[in-house]
């Protein structure tokens, strides 16, 4: 039979010990505190502001009024303008946009045809000749790709002129790299940073509170290793077991879900490196805060969801608020998820991605910096 003083004592030394470790406690408030308002504020599926460009061979009024009226709906914002596609389809792989809108020489003639032909395109829509204008869209995130589409029906009249206004205009489509708009294309690269975030962070913190709790960090004080030599001493070694990862990740979406693989090697490799070291300079500094392994586990929580959230892997970029869109540009995987798909799926070289990467380093060094410190003052 339950002896309810005794209960209470117990509850009552729980709560006290609670109460005591900050971190835990801390972690009890923020964690539903931080999705809450991520969930909230920061996560929508109603994507607006999508980066685009223009290129427009027609320079007529009426092409002006058609990049004015795809600009009026919100979904688009145009950034860029480009003399050729070519240049365009070079603008899409090096991630500077996610759509272009391509207005042929002849758009006003073609505006004016009444009869036109409906014919197949590698896009599944209708051929460039018998449209009045084209999209060309990164179609390796399905979402962005189905709303930038949505604007092939874009109302349309050319005004000035007789008997020139189409009842149903239409505009070609041609989705680069994921023309079938399936969801595993898109996720399985960004999977990598999600895991990569885990594991990198998880076994880095855990490696050092590790030496703390098993009494061997008054056996390395005691040796004359230096506080950075055993900080790349611990993270080193899961260099190699990040790039295991990432092989077995790509290998298997490759084999189970057909993603294309069109990377080039060095390109994957490097910037791979450049987040496998981010990731693992956030555990070093966690491990200068946590003091139990269950302090690190419950930290690293704390930064993945937020990784997950922000960082494009479910949900759009283009669709978050502004200052949501800053706080995911301090995230070391909201870069690496831009920088391993457009290198896996576009095609993309390494110096196509240099704001991505210069962020990974900058995000390295000063995390590598602040942790050599803390942990100089926790040895002295």
């Amino acid at each position: 039979m339950l002896h309810w003083l005794r209960l209470s004592a117990i509850v009552t030394k729980e709560f006290k010990q609670l109460s005591r470790d900050r971190i835990t406690f801390a972690m009890i408030v923020m964690i539903p505190l931080v999705q809450l308002l991520l969930f909230g504020y920061a996560i929508n599926t109603d994507v607006r502001h999508v980066q685009a460009g223009i290129v427009d061979l027609s320079q007529t009024q009426q092409s002006r009024q058609l990049i004015q009226t795809a600009a009026n709906t919100q979904v688009v914002d145009f950034i860029g303008y480009y003399s050729s596609a070519e240049q365009a389809e070079a603008a899409i792989v090096a991630g500077k946009v996610s759509a272009v809108l391509v207005i042929p020489a002849d758009f006003v003639r073609r505006g004016l045809l009444r009869d036109y032909q409906r014919t197949a395109t590698r896009a599944g829509n209708t051929s460039v000749s018998s449209s009045v204008a084209q999209w060309l869209i990164d179609g390796s995130d399905p979402v962005l790709a189905g709303a930038v589409s949505a604007l092939s029906q874009l109302p349309m009249a050319i005004k000035r002129l007789p008997q020139a206004s189409l009842p149903n205009p239409q505009f070609a489509l041609l989705n680069y790299f994921n023309p079938e708009k399936r969801s595993s294309v898109n996720i399985v690269p960004g999977l990598i940073a999600v895991i990569l975030t885990m594991t990198m962070i998880l076994f880095t913190a855990s490696a050092l509170v590790r030496e703390r709790e098993q009494g061997n960090m008054e056996f390395l004080i005691t040796t004359p290793i230096r506080p950075i030599e055993l900080m790349l001493g611990k993270i080193l070694p899961y260099i190699i077991v990040g790039y295991i990862q990432m092989a077995i990740i790509l290998a298997l979406g490759h084999w189970l879900f057909a993603v294309p693989l069109n990377f080039d090697i060095g390109s994957l490799l490097l910037v791979t490196l450049l987040f496998i070291t981010a990731s693992l300079t956030l555990g070093l500094l966690i491990s200068t805060k946590a003091q139990s392994q269950l302090q690190a586990m419950q930290m690293t929580v704390f930064v993945l969801l937020p990784s997950i959230l922000l960082s494009g892997f479910m949900f759009p970029f283009a669709a978050m608020p502004t200052v949501a869109q800053y706080l995911a540009e301090i995230l070391p995987a909201t870069h690496y998820v831009r920088a391993i798909r457009a290198v896996v799926l576009r095609g993309a070289h390494f110096s196509d991605l240099q704001f991505d990467m210069l962020c990974l380093v900058a995000f390295s060094v000063i995390g590598f910096i602040i942790a050599t410190l803390k942990f100089k003052k926790r040895l002295d």
